[in-house]
């Protein structure tokens, strides 16, 4: 299992990269759509022309991972070049499917779950996408503001009464506090979803997925304890608490396992 592991991480860091590390927008839409046509190669049967293809493809026959999964991730980066502002939250939402959520979705199939419980363990998968997305979206706002982007949606900044010009001042205040507060929830709310699915992955598996989900989670609690202040400081999880989340589930296993 480690290996498709592994294959599944290097293909979606290959394609992210190809946009983040690219010198300039359209470099990265080239490069982008390049890597688009030999993925599309290989998934028809065509030869793998990469390393990182030849072994992704190789865990996506054996573990028959849908096709519409990476390409799926190749459309969320196409949005990530082509969009800078978000609408609606519907709108914010088809982008984390598609750059997380399908991330998730591949890793379940390697892990492998009852197939009797396919499609609840498939939609909380997703939701655990987005509740990731969302995190790292709540943490980096004054990063990508330097990036030109605002992922936070617009329905929700009109919403709060939070203007842009009031993100770009870097200020803060009340109401971008009370807008924080809500994004938190949201995020809570699909992380909150997607634990009946950690639960239904095999166990070999699981446990791995369950430590990622609460050390993310655990980023808001960060966020929040900072007063919300994303602009001036990146929130994270110092690794004693990440080993304090390691080991209450290593306790919890042990436990289940007498």
């Amino acid at each position: 299992m480690a290996r498709s592991a592994h294959a599944v991480y290097w293909f979606c860091r290959f394609t992210d990269d190809l946009v983040d590390e690219a010198p300039n927008p359209t470099q990265a839409e080239i490069d982008l759509e390049a890597w688009s046509v030999l993925l599309e190669s290989a998934l028809a049967g065509g030869v793998a022309a990469h390393p990182v293809l030849r072994v992704f493809l190789d865990t996506v026959e054996r573990h028959s991972i849908p096709h519409e999964y990476p390409r799926e991730l190749v459309n969320g980066m196409r949005m990530d070049l082509r969009i800078t502002r978000y609408a609606t939250f519907d709108d914010l939402r088809l982008f984390c499917y598609r750059v997380a959520s399908v991330v998730g979705l591949m890793m379940s199939h390697v892990i492998g779950f009852d197939a009797d419980c396919r499609d609840e363990v498939l939609a909380r998968a997703a939701d655990l996408g987005v509740a990731m997305q969302l995190t790292n979206i709540l943490r980096d706002i004054g990063e990508d503001l330097r990036r030109g982007r605002v992922y936070l949606p617009q329905e929700d900044l009109l919403r709060f009464s939070v203007p842009e010009s009031a993100l770009l001042s870097r200020t803060g205040g009340d109401a971008f506090i009370e807008l924080m507060r809500f994004e938190a929830a949201r995020a809570r709310c699909f992380y909150d979803s997607s634990q009946p699915g950690i639960a239904l992955l095999n166990p070999s598996g699981r446990f791995a997925v369950a430590i990622a989900s609460d050390v993310y989670r655990a980023i808001l609690d960060r966020i929040e304890a900072a007063r919300y202040d994303v602009f001036t400081r990146r929130a994270y999880v110092p690794p004693l608490q990440k080993y304090g989340i390691t080991a209450r589930h290593l306790a919890r296993r042990a436990l289940h396992s007498r």
